[in-house]
């Protein structure tokens, strides 16, 4: 099981009871008064697609998010397409680029040996290429544990208390940034789950043409 999906079970364990109570509460509200006939009564509005937005849907920029992840997917995907057509390669080739335990990027794909060492050798020393991929390793992970939070809330109604918790009251510190540092905070704090942590990081890895 993925971190992520650890996470997104624990969360929602926590805010299940917190649900139940509330969902208690509100079957034994009183019922609203009987206006006069012909006067309009006030109602809350309601939403029948999905739950209540939370505190996390109203303050997480999620597109802007996805939009600077991207530019990091986009930027090594287009240097593995250029790799490719550099060494004669086919386009359609299949590669996939990750660390080894070293640090080391290294690569694996229908390339032959030789010229997938010279490609693991550009892409170490390609200074911006290894940061962008060392970004994603940590931005990806955080940002697919949310994204699948807000929409299963959106969805089903399903609150997550461990999302709640990477969320601050102050807008100006739920910059995506601030939310990957919480998350690797909280996958800490989990200490049955560090393992897995470090292991996240270290089998994180970029796919070019690869089949689904």
């Amino acid at each position: 099981m993925s971190l992520m999906n650890s996470l997104a079970r624990i969360g929602a364990s926590l805010s299940q009871a917190s649900g139940q109570r509330a969902q208690a509460a509100a079957t034994h509200k009183a019922e609203p008064p009987v206006g006069k006939p012909g006067e309009a009564q006030a109602t809350d509005s309601v939403t029948l697609s999905g739950g209540v937005a939370t505190k996390a849907a109203s303050r997480l920029a999620v597109h802007q998010y996805k939009s600077d992840v991207g530019q990091d997917t986009v930027m090594l995907k287009e240097t593995l397409r250029h790799k490719l057509a550099e060494y004669r390669l086919h386009p359609d080739t299949q590669v996939t680029v990750s660390k080894s335990d070293s640090g080391a990027l290294i690569l694996a794909g229908g390339i032959p040996a030789d010229k997938k060492l010279q490609i693991e050798q550009d892409l170490n020393n390609d200074k911006a290429f290894r940061q962008a991929f060392a970004r994603l390793s940590v931005t990806e992970p955080a940002l697919t544990f949310v994204d699948t939070a807000l929409k299963l809330n959106q969805a089903y109604g399903v609150n997550n208390s461990l999302l709640d918790a990477l969320v601050s009251d102050n807008q100006q510190f739920n910059g995506l940034g601030d939310l990957v540092h919480r998350y690797d905070n909280l996958r800490q704090t989990l200490g049955n789950l560090q393992a897995e942590a470090r292991a996240t990081q270290h089998t994180y890895a970029v796919r070019l043409n690869a089949r689904a």
